[in-house]
């Protein structure tokens, strides 16, 4: 995949070595020789990685935002690859229908593309529809045996060396999957995810869902390969090469919610990379009702307790820099009662931790104004709050509701978690909708996944999803 520097990061070398450096937000990373031969390259132009060593560099600069990854232009006729496009439906004739419709538009040779319906049980036109449309029609052994299970029925199935997986309630662009397979050119990359957009914003929860959907991956590319993080590509729009998805037995059928995760996971823990282009777009057609939209996402949330189990390295990280994690202490003891000193208090603390920076910067002879460090060490100390504010509301939202009934104060942590967070959350989407409507639907459906998550750990006896790996710094050393 083709890689450019950030627009805004600069190198700068001189007598202590040479350095990347983005202002806003602050960022600083020395780097070695090589790794600024590999910079000057792309400081003149985008570039593909020449060499493994050259890709994991880049993406260590990508995750830290000192690099972009360039979605690939979509593929020309020549080469390419027989797909076989799989889609379970169980009781969906309509939207079936409409799939279809939208896969018939495709541009993509149809002499390189095959469509296998799997039906799991429906008691509608389901299958008849499929048959209208000329699909390979599959049917499960046992009636609801859920998506995984229908998904890798299909692949028996294909014949295509690319699977393509799309569910029943989506509808495909004409170059969803000319605009995808084009990373299939990287011979380690095993799976490929694509742009979820809401299929319609006629009321405020579509807008929500058309922004704070978990399926929607944003406008950023990003790509993973081992290590311990969480990043993971939806089945709802995924490209997966036949190979790399049999190699590592496909889907696991016993799950309901979360397999794609899990999925997504074992390719990784396999030695294969998976990549999300902001690219080849789908729509899904999220839940426009309030209690089938909260119950989604309770459903989401109880599959946390047996992806963790499965998957015991990949905990969640938090990122807790000393300095400002006593800065916001001293605020959220000055909001509690601890009286304008506290307040004080985190404002020298910030700026003398500004001014130390400052020091220690200079003497790597790197000029980066007082003003600057101080604007990012505020930024730092939101940061803080946003991602504490947001953990503590997703996974211990009903403690806090339980401690209110016995000290008021909870109560009013709760809300203003909800509020720090819902409104960061709101300003950064930026969804269709004023910002209390936006919040109406922000707290009950944090209440839900965390809800849903603590049925999951207790159903299976396992609580591995409340604990944190806490980091001072990005990245270890």
């Amino acid at each position: 995949m083709t890689c450019r520097l950030h627009p805004e990061i600069r190198l700068v070398e001189n007598g202590q070595g040479s350095f990347l450096i983005r202002e806003i937000p602050l960022a600083i990373l020395r780097v070695n020789g090589a790794l600024a031969t590999l910079v000057k390259r792309l400081l003149t132009d985008p570039d593909a990685p020449r060499s493994a060593g050259d890709e994991q560099t880049l993406e260590l600069l990508a995750a830290r935002g000192f690099a972009e990854r360039l979605t690939d232009p979509a593929m020309g006729d020549v080469n390419l690859p027989l797909v076989s496009i799989v889609i379970p439906v169980k009781d969906r004739a309509e939207e079936l229908v409409r799939c279809l419709n939208s896969l018939e538009q495709l541009d993509y040779p149809r002499e390189l593309r095959e469509i296998i319906v799997v039906d799991d049980g429906s008691s509608d036109a389901s299958p008849s529809v499929a048959i209208r449309f000329g699909c390979r029609l599959v049917a499960t052994d046992e009636p609801g045996s859920g998506p995984a299970a229908a998904r890798n029925l299909g692949v028996s199935v294909a014949r295509g060396e690319i699977l393509a997986f799309i569910d029943s309630d989506c509808t495909a662009s004409t170059g969803w999957l000319r605009e995808l397979a084009g990373g299939f050119s990287d011979p380690a990359l095993a799976a490929v995810g694509g742009l979820v957009d809401g299929m319609r914003d006629a009321g405020p929860l579509d807008r929500y869902e058309a922004v704070m959907s978990s399926l929607t991956l944003g406008t950023r590319a990003m790509t993973g390969s081992s290590g311990d993080d969480t990043f993971y590509l939806p089945s709802c729009n995924l490209l997966v090469r036949a190979e790399a998805f049999r190699s590592v037995d496909g889907f696991c059928p016993e799950m309901h919610v979360g397999e794609d995760v899990d999925l997504s996971w074992r390719l990784r823990d396999a030695g294969w990379r998976i990549s999300y282009l902001p690219a080849g777009r789908i729509w899904h057609e999220h839940r426009s009702r309030f209690i089938p939209f909260l119950k989604r996402r309770f459903d989401y949330g109880t599959s946390e307790g047996t992806l963790n189990l499965l998957h015991p390295a990949r905990r969640k990280r938090m990122i807790i820099p000393p300095a400002p994690a006593l800065s916001l202490l001293l605020i959220i003891a000055a909001i509690f009662g601890g009286g304008p000193w506290c307040l004080a208090g985190a404002v020298a603390l910030t700026a003398g931790d500004a001014l130390f920076q400052h020091r220690r910067l200079a003497r790597q002879e790197l000029r980066i104004g007082v003003i600057t460090l101080l604007r990012a060490r505020i930024r730092g100390t939101g940061s803080l709050a946003y991602y504490l504010g947001y953990h503590l509301l997703r996974y211990y939202a009903w403690l806090f509701i339980c401690l209110a009934a016995i000290r008021p104060e909870a109560g009013i942590l709760l809300i203003l978690l909800a509020f720090l967070a819902g409104s960061v959350d709101y300003w950064v989407k930026r969804p269709g909708m004023n910002i209390c409507a936006f919040l109406a639907f922000y707290l009950p459906e944090q209440l839900a996944y965390g809800a849903g998550v603590f049925a999951g750990c207790l159903n299976r006896k396992h609580f591995g999803s409340y604990r944190f790996v806490i980091r001072r710094t990005l990245m270890p050393g």
